[in-house]
């Protein structure tokens, strides 16, 4: 992770400053309409191919031109995610407002502009073309896409985007990789479109299924005959997409239901809970059995968990 920020340079000299850095950092691209205080903040870090940045700026410009293309083609995807402040895109023909936890998803190949109107935090994704477009071959004709803040998936996303390019948290290049790898899915399941889910790759469907199934653990209706029903496809289907991971459904969701009250159970914000209110709130309806099914995962009754140190890994 390499950091940067405008506090430690003249005010004078900011703005050509974060020119230089953005440049480096994420693509080549030229910055406009420079304000007065001026002042950003650039957390970056790179993995071969894959980069990632985490900005906090005031208003400006960004601009990428056919200049900038023929003199250093980019061969990625930017996938930007707006956590503060509102910004427009434009590119070709077309426009785009985005709003906080919208995602975008901008075609580097191509020319395109970006006005930040007012003070604005932003995680940005650059990924190779090749990566996004095997899973997602419609980007190829439609470039540019926004995932808003209501969409399915569009949780899983955030999260994913902060992990790849928050600071809080070293990651190995194999971290960064499956990461982003997940993110790609992800993007791909929510630009589908009109694409019916039983039309997705099969290894798409999957994460469809378990991004559906993660949403709704809390949920004590949560069945195959629910998911099924909401994918439009057969629950012998449903049972057969499990068993290529190894799984049955509902040892899948026994298993992530008991791992998330583990970390529930460890969580110092949530020492307040009792037991049975964590286990209520992730999916399970009977106490006795939640204790016996999580003695057997962990050997340890959930007070003891509770209160037992966590063992380093």
């Amino acid at each position: 992770m390499v950091n940067w920020s405008s506090d430690a340079v003249d005010a004078r000299e900011r703005f050509s400053y974060w020119r230089e850095v953005v440049c480096q950092t994420v693509l080549n691209v030229s910055t406009e309409s420079p304000p007065d205080n001026f002042s950003a903040r650039i957390c970056g870090r790179r993995f071969g191919d894959l980069r990632f940045a985490s900005f906090d700026c005031t208003g400006h410009e960004l601009v990428r031109n056919q200049r900038h293309v023929a003199r250093a083609p980019e061969d990625h995807y930017v996938i930007t995610l707006h956590r503060r402040g509102r910004s427009h895109f434009s590119q070709g023909d077309e426009t785009l407002s985005l709003e906080p936890n919208e995602i975008a998803i901008v075609d580097g190949r191509l020319p395109f502009r970006i006005a930040f109107s007012e003070p604005v935090s932003r995680s940005v994704a650059v990924i190779p073309h090749a990566m996004l477009d095997a899973r997602a071959p419609w980007l190829r004709s439609r470039p540019r896409r926004k995932i808003v803040s209501m969409s399915p998936f569009v949780d899983l996303a955030r999260r994913h985007l902060r992990l790849l390019t928050g600071d809080e948290r070293v990651l190995s290049e194999s971290e960064a990789a499956l990461l982003a790898d997940n993110l790609c899915n992800l993007v791909a399941l929510e630009t589908a479109g009109d694409l019916s889910p039983g039309r997705l790759a099969p290894e798409l469907m999957m994460e469809a299924l378990l991004a559906f199934c993660r949403q709704q653990l809390h949920n004590t209706e949560l069945s195959p005959q629910l998911v099924a029903a909401r994918f439009g496809i057969s629950v012998r289907t449903l049972h057969l997409r499990f068993q290529t991971i190894g799984q049955s459904f509902g040892r899948w969701l026994l298993e992530n239901r008991l791992d998330a009250c583990s970390k529930a159970l460890r969580d110092p914000r949530q020492t307040a809970r009792s037991i049975s209110d964590i286990a209520y709130r992730w999916g399970f309806n009977d106490l006795s059995h939640f204790n016996k099914a999580f003695r057997a995962r962990f050997g340890a009754r959930p007070s003891e968990w509770r209160t037992r140190p966590e063992q380093p890994s």
